[in-house]
This record gives C-alpha cells, sequence and structure tokens, in this order.
C-alpha cells in the first residue's frame, strides 16, 4: 500500500500540479497540488537555475532592524544562492548594523530608511527580515505601495487579526505574492507524509499533538514565535481550525489580567507560562497546543505528530530528515522497540534522493523559488498571507478562549483585536 501511494506522488503529472489563479486557497484534506511542485517532477527546479547572459533578473530588497530581530533567519542572504534574483539594496534603521550587514552583503547600497530604499530603488521582491513582528504591517504596506511583486516575510506574520486582515486586502488589491518563512512547508516530503495519512498507513488520524520548544520561551510566547509553526504544519494536513478551547497559566493558577506584559519580539500583551489548547479542524480530527516553560529537552518536543490507531508520524521543525515513520498502535505496549523510519521525497524508508536538502531548505532557498514561481504562474505561494491569517486567527484564537474562562470560541473571531489588550 505505501509503495502504491509513493509511486502515485512521484507520478504526478504536470496538470495536476498546476493550480489555476483565483482557485480556493483552503488547504483540503486531500492532496494539495500546491504542494505537487516539490513531489516529483519539480525537482529539477531546486536546482541553481542557470541565467542566461542578458536575462533579467529579480531585484531585491532587503529589510532589517538591528536590535529588533536584525535580519531574520537569514532572509538577507538567501537571495546570494538564488541565481535568478539579485541584492539591489538594503535598509537598517541601526547605524552600526548597516555597518556589519554591508560585509554580508557587499557592494550593496545601504539605506537607514526602509521607505526610501523602496521609493528610490523599486525592487521586485522584498525581503522583510526582522523577527520582531512590531514593524511587519508597516513594512509590508509600504513593500506594496511601492510595487512589489513580491514580498517573502520572517514569521510570525503580525500582532492582529486586524492586521492580518489589512495585508490580505492589500495583497489581493495589487495582486502581491507573499510568501511566509515557515521553511518546512515547503520540503519536499510534505506531500508524501500527507499520501501516507490518506492511504491508511497510520491507519485512522486519531488526533495531532503539537508542542512548542518548551525552552525559556514556554507558554505565551512560545505559542506565538514557535506554534506559528507547528499549526502552519497541523493546517496542512487537517484544514482551518474551526473553534478553540483554551486555558493559560501562570505557574500552578490560571493566568490573570494583572498577569499581562509587553510580550518579548513584539508581539504584543502576553500572559502565561504554560499554554493549553485545543482545536477543532476542518477534517474533524482534534488538533492540541501545548508549551510548558523549562519543560523541554533541547528542542525534542518541538514539532508535530499525526497520531493514528495504526501508527505515528512525527514531524520535527527545522530538522533533517523532517518527518519519520512509527508503525503501530502508539498506545498499545510491545516488548520490541518501535522503529522511526524516515521520510524522504522518495517515501517512506527510501534514500533522500535531493542533495544538500537540507541547506535547501533551510536556507530558504525552496521557498524563494517556490514565491518567485507562484508571481509567474499567478498562483499563490506554498505558505501565502493567507495562511498567516488563518495561524494569527488560532494563535489569537487561544488567548480569546482564556479570557472566556476556557470557553469554546469559533473561528473566525469577530473581535479582530488583541484579546489580551483590554482584558480586566
Amino acid at each position: 500500500m505505501i509503495q502504491s501511494l509513493l509511486l502515485k506522488c512521484g507520478h504526478a503529472t504536470g496538470a495536476q500540479m498546476s493550480l489555476k489563479h483565483g482557485e480556493s486557497q483552503r488547504v483540503d484534506a486531500g492532496m494539495d497540488r500546491r504542494q505537487f511542485l516539490f513531489a516529483a517532477g519539480a525537482m529539477a527546479a531546486w536546482a541553481a537555475t542557470p541565467v542566461l547572459a542578458g536575462e533579467k533578473r529579480w531585484r531585491v530588497g532587503v529589510i532589517g532592524h538591528t536590535g529588533r530581530g536584525n535580519y531574520g533567519h537569514g532572509l538577507d542572504t538567501m537571495w546570494l544562492a538564488l541565481p535568478e534574483t539579485e541584492v539591489v539594496g538594503f535598509a537598517d534603521a541601526d547605524a552600526m548594523g548597516r555597518e556589519k550587514e554591508k560585509a554580508r552583503l557587499p557592494g550593496v547600497p545601504a539605506f537607514a530608511d526602509y521607505r526610501e530604499m523602496l521609493s528610490k530603488l523599486k525592487p521586485d521582491i522584498v525581503a522583510i527580515g526582522p523577527r520582531d513582528v512590531s514593524e511587519h504591517r508597516d513594512m509590508i504596506l509600504a513593500a506594496i505601495e511601492a510595487g512589489a511583486k513580491g514580498i517573502y516575510c520572517e514569521k510570525p506574520f503580525c500582532r492582529t487579526l486586524a492586521e492580518a486582515d489589512e495585508i490580505v486586502a492589500a495583497c489581493g488589491k495589487h495582486d502581491v505574492r507573499l510568501a511566509l518563512a515557515h521553511r518546512n512547508r515547503y520540503h519536499p516530503s510534505l506531500p508524501v507524509v500527507k499520501a501516507a495519512v490518506a492511504e491508511g498507513a497510520i491507519g485512522e488520524l486519531l488526533e495531532i499533538r503539537c508542542r512548542g520548544k518548551e525552552d525559556q520561551r514556554g507558554g505565551g510566547l512560545d505559542l506565538w514565535v514557535l506554534g506559528c509553526h507547528d499549526f502552519d504544519l497541523a493546517r496542512y494536513f487537517a484544514g482551518n481550525a474551526l473553534a478553540c478551547s483554551a486555558v493559560l497559566e501562570q505557574g500552578s493558577r490560571p493566568a490573570l489580567p494583572a498577569d499581562v506584559v509587553a510580550g518579548a519580539e513584539g508581539v504584543g500583551p502576553l500572559a502565561g507560562d504554560r499554554v493549553h489548547a485545543r482545536f477543532d479542524m476542518e477534517n474533524g480530527v482534534p488538533m492540541y497546543f501545548d508549551s510548558i516553560r523549562n519543560a523541554g529537552v533541547k528542542e525534542a518536543n518541538f514539532g508535530v505528530q499525526l497520531i493514528g490507531n495504526k501508527g505515528l508520524i512525527d514531524l520535527r521543525i527545522d530538522v533533517e530528515p523532517l518527518a519519520h515513520f512509527v508503525p503501530g498502535n502508539p498506545f498499545q505496549p510491545t516488548s520490541q522497540p518501535r522503529p522511526w523510519v524516515p521520510i524522504s521525497s522518495a517515501g517512506i524508508g527510501k534514500p533522500e534522493p535531493i542533495a544538500n536538502l537540507k541547506t535547501e531548505v533551510g536556507n530558504h532557498l525552496t521557498a524563494g523559488r517556490d514565491l518567485l514561481a507562484s508571481i509567474t504562474e499567478g498562483r499563490a505561494p506554498l505558505c501565502s498571507a493567507q495562511d498567516g491569517q488563518a495561524i494569527i486567527e488560532m494563535i489569537s484564537a487561544v488567548f480569546a478562549s482564556h479570557v472566556q474562562k476556557g470557553a469554546r470560541v469559533t473561528l473566525p473571531l469577530t473581535d479582530r483585536s488583541h484579546p489580551l489588550a483590554n482584558w480586566t
């Protein structure tokens, strides 16, 4: 069975891999045709694309802010490894940061004001690097106003649903493709995993379990900056979240309005060093997210598990291989160790055929190429502004449920402001 589903995945046709402009971007329970771009036939596009003499290259403008999230996880230098792009300018409001960045982007014009850079250079692509989310909305809208065709933005997407709504509307109005730097969403093993689940490799899918890194950021901040990765992958398999019930804890008691502080990394109001949340997902399978401060073991907790009655599939965020298959009912005791079988882009237990895959995914090269392809093909990026909006919806729902004493709240939320902003 597993062999047959892998053959199906590997022999996807060009028609199967296409997505017409304007087609619904809602994640469905079947195979996501956008992801087939990375299944088999499109693997050749992952290699460095040669640029012919005189051929136009995409002009990239980079926005960073040293001391306020810097340039994210390499969103400034990723373009140097893509022959089809050239960095034409970068902006950093911090003077010392600009000087240091000149060594990373030698010969590239530097600007103190990103709006000046956008106005003067009119780049095709804008990379928004700061991990601090407080500036994302303004940077994104400025890039759209300057005529950018594509935007690549560090996660988390933005601070509130109101900001997400505004960005999505602006992208739609100006026909701009925005991709989020959830690197794992662009991994070529994901279609293989989805096919395996659909074909019954783990039996009936019972639930999806997610955890953050659970380091010193455990709780509310973990939910924001790392839980967003989990939610992105969970939505790929289960569709949109329809409802949420959650509790935030401060130590051994429920978090109170007096516990609300200004969150790090620009996320806004924050509370809780423990988070326990349950989501009703579109495919009918419940999804759980938990994070407890300092409960993690060197990122071992950080990831997503698809739990079935005949096995489970484990996805580790930013780890290679991304996915492992563990056969057998996970709730049934056994005297023998259960094997953790790697899942590659070629299939379960098969060697990975893509050279330097960790570099390709980890350095955002697969994501960068997908963004460029989404512009030329008139489709949504694999992780789009709408996906980011849905993730912010889930994060906001956790806070909204707790404010309502753990009540089940339905999504989309009516109130688009931050749920903790006016909590009394």
